[in-house]
């Protein structure tokens, strides 16, 4: 995560970047968290556009604490959370999965999407893939 963009998330902006030693802890303390899964953003560059958008969604969004995932820790939450595409955003409350949003997302989107992610039940991993596609509300792809 060197690339200056992801860097002025963890330094300017001080979201934590969490490794697999603080994620529970961290999560759990939360009201609602927003977890960034970057990737390598040589390979998707899409990431970057995340970058400059997460923090504006935190101005409309203020009961949301973000953090990074450490690079080296997203493949396994990765397999926790059940998405496939990168970047995306993860939605918790109190450390229980409430949904996702994946790739770079129209501003319209977010805002009518966010809203009902955070409306959701939250899951935990064990149940949350047989009520996924009952749950979530669609996301279309671009």
């Amino acid at each position: 995560m060197k690339h200056p963009l992801l860097a002025r998330l963890t330094g300017t902006l001080d979201f934590p970047c969490l490794d697999e030693i603080e994620f529970e802890r961290h999560v759990q303390a939360q009201d609602f968290s927003v977890l960034f899964f970057c990737g390598d953003p040589k390979r998707f560059p899409e990431s970057l556009d995340v970058a400059v958008i997460l923090p504006e969604l935190l101005k409309v969004f203020p009961q949301l604490s973000p953090a990074l995932i450490a690079h080296d820790f997203e493949q396994r939450l990765q397999m926790r959370y059940g998405f496939s595409v990168w970047p995306t955003l993860v939605f918790l409350k109190a450390g229980r999965y409430l949904g996702s949003l994946p790739k770079v997302r129209d501003w319209d989107e977010y805002l009518a999407q966010i809203p009902l992610i955070l409306a959701l039940e939250p899951q935990d991993a064990a149940t949350r893939i047989p009520l996924l596609a009952a749950a979530t509300p669609p996301i279309p792809d671009h």
